[in-house]
């Protein structure tokens, strides 16, 4: 006779979202403090949690997971530590104590099917010794100037991004990645286009429900333009939430797909001659439950807020480029013959456009910036989109004169370089954070050729910051 010892949370997927739409109408209206007494009491309560998962990302934008033991959790809330040198890009080994804190707002509870029974996440902040806000970690970081935005200013900032990525034969392919063999695609079709049961749609099918499930209320699933490709589009979220939504998709993607014997990867350029993967940001601000992008009478139906914000982005573009194209692989990407977004302007129809400006209304205005890679660190990249948006420099338009083309670095050591030499960096990120990014950027720069040439490369591929890969990472 088989005995079933285990009585862990498994929780249907109806019931799911609606526990998880209640946890973000619940962060929305109640304080940390509600929040924390909120969540430690059902934690008390419910029996079947096993472990409390606490999530927080490296500056690269690597996600790393703990999962803690429930009744240790609840009994060390004040003094949650970890050892800060064993992430890459944070602390050195002298001063490796640093400190999390559960941020009550950011719950979910999650698909048992794919994460396992028994568990709920949380997002964290990185904290230093002394309790101060960590200075690499840009959630952290993140969140405060969201804040500050809104006691000062009144002032919401939104964000959905659209994030493309690739299914491909095999677990970890890109691990084992070979540049003759490269990766085999599991499907030839193209945009929309997919029968109901084969490999990709079922990917696609299985992703997108745990999505919903997590109340990312999803809006449309489908296959891209290329072959294999897929993108899920969910609804716009406040800049803190909708960054957690994009790491949240992505691990979603990569276990669903592991559990199919497949590997999602978000690298911007897989595979040669079909089109990259993006990851296109929609952002605008609302003021008192009005988007204040929106003006019937602006030119593209934008305000001069929203405007202001374009050419600030232009302005500072080639500066900010590594910050939205972070690895030696998204230069492939930016391929003028593949609807790349490589062009340094604006524009409401041409997609060549580092920005461009989609039909909206009172309600869906706002400017889209194109140019960014699925591999970007989001936390980073909406902090420096709202820095540069509140604190950069203009960039002049004169009407009567003609615009010259400018393209966006078409390799990382010129991105690097820009970063580098840019003050206005030094004074939004502080001079630490860009030279611990600068120098994780050009460790792996220097492992490719600076000229990337028409084949992938095995390099680009096994050193890119998001493949688990400890033993190469520590050989660095």
């Amino acid at each position: 006779m088989q005995h079933n010892l285990k009585d862990f949370l498994e929780i249907p997927y109806d019931k799911l979202e609606e526990m998880n739409l209640k946890a973000k109408e619940d962060a929305e209206k109640l304080s940390q403090r509600a929040l924390e007494t909120k969540y430690v009491a059902w934690l008390k309560k419910e029996k079947r949690v096993k472990a409390v998962t606490l999530c927080f990302s490296d500056i690269e934008g690597r996600l790393h997971m703990l999962d803690y033991d429930k009744k240790f959790l609840l009994d060390s809330l004040s003094n949650l530590t970890f050892d800060g040198s064993s992430i890459r890009g944070f602390t050195p080994q002298h001063e490796s104590d640093l400190r999390l804190e559960v941020d009550w707002s950011s719950v979910r509870f999650m698909p048992s099917d794919i994460f396992g029974p028994g568990k709920v996440i949380f997002f964290a902040s990185v904290m230093n010794r002394d309790r101060t806000p960590y200075i690499s970690d840009f959630r952290g970081r993140l969140k405060e100037y969201a804040a500050q935005l809104k006691k000062d200013e009144g002032l919401t900032a939104f964000a959905a991004p659209e994030i493309e990525g690739f299914v491909v034969d095999g677990e970890n392919a890109e691990q084992s990645f070979d540049k003759i063999d490269g990766f085999k695609l599991i499907s030839s079709g193209g945009y929309f286009h997919s029968l109901p049961l084969d490999r990709l749609r079922m990917f696609i099918d299985r992703s997108a429900e745990a999505q919903r499930a997590m109340a990312f209320k999803n809006e449309k699933d489908h296959p891209e333009v290329a072959p294999s490709q897929f993108e899920m589009n969910f609804s716009y979220a406040e800049v803190v939430r909708a960054a957690d939504n994009i790491q949240l998709y992505k691990l979603i993607c990569r276990q669903v797909a592991r559990t199919m014997g497949m590997t999602a990867t978000f690298l911007p350029k897989p595979v040669m001659g079909i089109n990259g993967s993006g990851m296109h940001t929609n952002f605008s601000l609302g003021k008192g439950g009005k988007n204040i992008f929106y003006d019937p009478k602006g030119e593209e139906g934008l305000s001069k807020i929203a405007w202001d914000f374009v050419w600030k982005l232009l302005n500072h573009a080639s500066e900010i480029c590594l910050v939205l194209n972070s690895s030696v692989n998204a230069y492939r990407r930016l391929d003028p013959h593949f609807e790349a977004p490589n062009q340094i302007k604006v524009s409401a129809i041409d997609r060549g456009s580092m920005i461009r400006i989609p039909v909206g209304n009172e309600k869906s205005a706002r400017i889209e910036l194109r140019s960014v890679a699925p591999d970007a660190n989001p936390y980073l990249l909406l902090f420096t989109m709202l820095k540069v948006g509140f604190e950069g420099k203009r960039l002049a338009k004169d009407e009567n004169k003609r615009e010259r083309s400018r393209f966006l670095p078409d390799n990382i050591y010129d991105a690097i370089a820009h970063f580098k030499s840019s003050k206005f960096i030094s004074d939004i990120l502080g001079e630490e954070s860009k030279e611990k990014f600068i120098k994780y950027k050009q460790l792996a720069a220097d492992r490719s050729p600076k000229a990337l040439g028409t084949l992938v490369k095995r390099s680009e591929v096994v050193n890119h910051h998001e493949i688990t890969n400890q033993l190469l990472w520590n050989n660095f």
